[in-house]
């Protein structure tokens, strides 16, 4: 008893369980699926089932070899398949798909020990060397009416042909893109019900959001198209808010999403990359250890660490 450690009151005791957080989760990714199929067709729903058997299968295995209690009912796993398929092509090949499943998996979250151990988010960063190692596909974006096509980030930089959407269709997400990050309309409902449920804080994603359109706007780039192109609003409400790779304060998570805005639109406007939201968010996870420490509350009386 004497070497027992007890953190600083005050303790809370919740019902809440990682099960009940997922199983939310993916209430709220699912108005998206369904705006994929409806936009993209059949093939949005086989590329996500793909890549939530993978990711399950995946962690499943892997701690059946090393030995470790099964965690696929924590439903973490499907999550990530879900949210790895909504960054991805509709037109990815599908082993492709497996192959960025098994990265967000075992080398992302199992090999830095599982759920809450990951430095980064699994999907995120499985999407990034995606991007790397297949850019060719990953870069392929299939309009509405199955013709490959520029993206709204690439028009708006002045890389790809074409004019730009209307701005009731980016809405609905009549677009090019990945299969799950055309519709804003979808997104906002379920990063709403994420909020309401108190899933999620208000902090990251708002301000993330604003300082995309604050600085957009000053640089004249369109901030009405830059907050509904490209993976803005699923990384506001979905990834930036991952709660073992970003911070636990709501100091810290303003900072996070500033610092995800800023490093997004440095990337659109004069990176190579017409997207900047997949890196913006992976460089802040790196951050957060240094952002948690320096927004943490100290205990009145406390000495500084």
């Amino acid at each position: 008893m004497s070497q027992m450690i007890v953190s600083v009151s005050p303790h809370f005791k919740d019902k809440t369980s990682t099960q009940s957080i997922m199983r939310d989760v993916l209430i709220a990714l699912f108005p998206a699926l369904v705006a994929a199929y409806l936009i993209f067709g059949w093939r949005s729903l086989l590329v996500t089932a793909v890549c939530v058997v993978s990711c399950v299968g995946s962690e499943w295995l892997y701690e059946k070899l090393m030995g470790k209690p099964n965690t696929i009912s924590d439903l973490s796993a499907a999550v990530t398949g879900v949210l790895l398929a909504y960054n991805l092509p509709v037109g990815i090949p599908l082993w492709q798909a497996v192959i960025g499943s098994l990265v967000a998996i075992i080398v992302v979250k199992q090999l830095f020990g599982g759920l809450g151990q990951n430095f980064a988010n699994p999907a995120i960063t499985a999407r990034i060397v995606m991007l790397l190692a297949f850019s060719g596909t990953m870069t392929t974006w299939v309009f509405p009416d199955a013709v490959s096509s520029a993206t709204t980030l690439s028009i708006l930089k002045g890389e790809g042909s074409g004019s730009l959407p209307a701005l009731k269709d980016m809405f609905l997400g009549l677009r090019g893109g990945s299969l799950g990050e055309t519709s804003a309309l979808a997104l906002l409902i379920g990063g709403a019900y994420l909020l309401i449920r108190r899933v999620i804080s208000w902090h990251t994603p708002v301000a993330f959001v604003g300082t995309v359109f604050i600085l957009t706007l000053l640089l004249g780039k369109q901030p009405e198209y830059q907050l509904m192109s490209g993976g803005l609003l699923l990384g506001a409400f979905f990834m930036a808010t991952d709660y073992s790779s970003t911070p636990s304060t709501n100091s810290g998570r303003l900072i996070f999403g500033i610092g995800c805005g800023l490093i997004t639109v440095l990337i659109r406007v004069w990176g190579n990359y017409p997207e900047g939201v997949s890196f913006s968010i992976l460089l802040m996870n790196i951050l957060t250890p240094y952002i948690s420490k320096l927004t943490r509350p100290r205990p009145l009386g406390g000495a500084k660490i």
